[in-house]
């Protein structure tokens, strides 16, 4: 492939990438304005920041590499980003669920291994230490 062709490649993947890193960045700002309750509007946010500042980063790491001075920064960031968004997501959405403030939250696991509203069965003794300690 000549160099012309490997730079109009790299143009139109920046393009790509830019065009579907606004859009995610657009809807996913749209959402946490319109969405009424706190458990729907927690993935307008983490899934705008996770693809479509994740497209703007490869945006970022294409045209570094098309001017030939890669850097190793963005990807750092993609990673992490990739990596405390949908821990984030978690932890708030937890929250969401133990101060229930959300309108419809969801029935809680039978599996108290992994449920975050694990409750007590009526023949079994109380479940410590699910509730909130007095001081």
């Amino acid at each position: 492939m000549t160099p012309e062709t490997v730079t109009l490649i790299l143009d139109i993947s920046i393009t790509i990438s830019l065009v579907v890193g606004a859009v995610f960045t657009l809807v996913g700002s749209f959402g946490l304005l319109k969405l009424d309750d706190a458990m729907k509007r927690l993935h307008a946010p983490t899934k705008a920041s996770t693809l479509g500042v994740g497209a703007l980063l490869l945006a970022s790491i294409l045209g570094a590499f098309a001017r030939d001075e890669p850097s190793l920064q963005e990807a750092l960031i993609m990673a992490f980003l990739f990596v405390t968004a949908p821990i984030s997501a978690q932890f708030i959405c937890k929250v969401n669920l133990h101060r229930r403030s959300c309108m419809t939250p969801p029935e809680p696991s039978s599996d108290s291994t992994w449920a975050t509203l694990d409750t007590a069965d009526a023949g079994d003794a109380p479940a410590e230490h699910l509730t909130p300690e007095k001081g």
